[in-house]
């Protein structure tokens, strides 16, 4: 059976407009829980999908963090165009880095960065990830096990020329969130196994925000979305996105 994959949302409900972002190798299910929760506390919220994801992992690797980057400005642009003034940002690993950027790149009103790395494993080992996410694609778009075993030989046998960039980009940031003084909310999963944990501090000792906040979720990994703390973190970015100084 084959299964249908998650699509791109956009909730409109009240005025004030979230940003959502997944991460790297993921999708708007990510987020979507999140999303459907601030709906119902009247935000609007819109998730995008990078190029290159929610669909086989083929493309995946032929595409980068320039065009991803892209899918994020247009997000915005596209809250703005449908007459939301005033946008927060939210986002989860490299969600939460392109929220960092776009946090010191374009007028928000608050951002929160979940579980955002401040620095890379190797390229070799970042690919062996992607061959894992390529894997679990797989089988989720339910190809036999012959299928699954000839497609991940082939993706073996390939690289992501992209990953040094997505590398670069991760260092940059962390080199330019000084320049970032708009209200933040650091989340972190204490049991994180993918990122650094300690990225949570470089971000908010470094940043320049006068209103900032950290938690940390000590029962929690790296899809901290996800997680078993989802509920709490849900009620906290909505704490947070109450406290701002919303117009609207």
């Amino acid at each position: 059976m084959r299964i249908t994959q998650p699509k791109p949302f956009f909730f409109e409900t009240g005025k004030r407009a979230v940003l959502l972002l997944h991460g790297f190798t993921g999708n708007s299910a990510d987020v979507r829980m999140l999303g459907r929760f601030l709906e119902k506390k009247g935000y609007t919220t819109l998730a995008p999908h990078y190029k290159g994801h929610g669909v086989p992992p083929e493309e995946l690797i032929h595409t980068g963090p320039d065009e991803w980057w892209e899918d994020v400005l247009d997000g915005y642009n596209h809250l703005k165009e449908a007459g939301y003034e005033e946008i927060a940002v939210a986002g989860l690993s490299l969600g939460g880095v392109f929220s960092l950027r776009l946090g010191y790149n374009k007028p928000v009103k608050g951002i929160v960065s979940m579980c955002a790395p401040m620095s890379m494993k190797t390229t070799d080992i970042m690919y062996e990830g992607v061959l894992k996410y390529a894997k679990e694609y797989k089988k989720y778009a339910g190809l036999s096990a012959a299928e699954i075993e000839t497609d991940m030989e082939a993706l073996q046998k390939q690289q992501m020329p992209s990953l040094e960039d997505l590398r670069t980009l991760v260092y940059t940031v962390r080199e330019e969130i000084d320049q970032l003084y708009a209200p933040l909310f650091v989340v972190q999963g204490s049991l994180d196994e993918i990122i650094d944990p300690d990225s949570a501090n470089v971000i908010y000792n470094t940043t320049e925000s006068v209103v900032k906040q950290m938690e940390w979720y000590e029962e929690s990994g790296h899809v901290i979305t996800l997680g078993p703390e989802k509920q709490k973190l849900h009620e906290d970015i909505y704490e947070f996105l109450e406290s701002l100084d919303w117009n609207v």
